[in-house]
């Protein structure tokens, strides 16, 4: 007579109705980040140059591929330009998260150095603008990036970079390494920021690559060893056409077991015809 009654037991309809309604949640939260994610990834590709400006003696190629985390995609980003005095500018970057906010953020540091770099011929310069512009519209994002002209008669590659990792080069005649400019601090984290510049000469062939660390730079593989891997294999490959060589540092982002995307940038030049007296 004392005996508890049992707690009431739910129905197999009642069940099946809450396991319905969850179901149905689940799917509309998959459906709205999967929304999000083929967003920004038509934002990035739609941003990226379809093409990239080239010269007699020298070959340019770009590769691009997102490596999905869950359902993310990075702000990873590549461009290349010719300027009104006949140079050619080219920039490498990447941007802090894995959303639609962060392939924007792309879109924007994009525009600004192309417009920046028609007034500042030294890419110093132009970094040090684009990190005065980003941080005047306040967003919270940052990014890395690295950004070079090259002078087509005087054969001189002038680079400056902003946190990003240095970039690889090799010559036909054995020489390799990566570059050891000294760099500025990220865009958007601190104003007055001074981004010194590189200078190399182009007089043997070999090839100058810019990347980004979703290439060297995994979960159990440091960036100094994926540095290496990569010096390593564009000497070895430094007669390869362009866009083979691109393709074959892409690859080596498979190692890494990385969760970032990754975007590699090839210059491969000859040696350059003498300047005109």
């Amino acid at each position: 007579m004392n005996r508890r009654r049992p707690p009431h037991s739910a129905s197999s309809e009642e069940l099946l109705t809450t396991l319905q309604h969850l179901t149905s949640r689940a799917r509309r939260e998959v459906e709205r980040h999967q929304a999000r994610m083929e967003l920004a990834e038509v934002l990035q590709r739609e941003m990226l140059p379809s093409s990239l400006p080239s010269l007699p003696g020298l070959q340019t190629a770009a590769r691009y591929t997102p490596a999905r985390s869950g359902l993310d995609i990075g702000g990873d980003w590549y461009d290349g330009f010719r300027l009104p005095d006949g140079s050619l500018a080219f920039a490498i970057g990447d941007v802090q998260g894995h959303d639609v906010e962060a392939a924007a953020f792309m879109g924007q540091i994009r525009i600004a150095m192309r417009a920046l770099a028609v007034t500042a011929a030294d890419p110093g310069e132009v970094v040090r603008r684009t990190n005065e512009l980003l941080l005047s519209v306040d967003s919270s994002l940052l990014a890395t990036c690295a950004f070079v002209r090259l002078d087509p008669l005087t054969r001189e590659l002038q680079s400056a970079r902003a946190g990003h990792v240095a970039a690889v080069w090799a010559t036909a005649d054995g020489l390799s390494g990566t570059t050891e400019d000294e760099g500025g601090l990220p865009l958007g984290i601190q104003s007055g920021e001074e981004y010194p510049v590189t200078t190399r000469h182009l007089t043997t062939a070999g090839a100058f690559v810019l990347l980004t660390d979703g290439v060297i730079e995994g979960p159990s593989y440091s960036i100094d060893d994926g540095l290496d891997a990569v010096v390593r294999l564009v000497r070895s490959r430094v007669g390869d056409d362009a866009g083979e060589l691109a393709d074959a540092i892409l690859r080596t982002a498979e190692r890494t077991g990385h969760q970032d995307d990754a975007a590699v940038l090839v210059l491969r030049h000859e040696e350059f015809p003498a300047v005109p007296g």
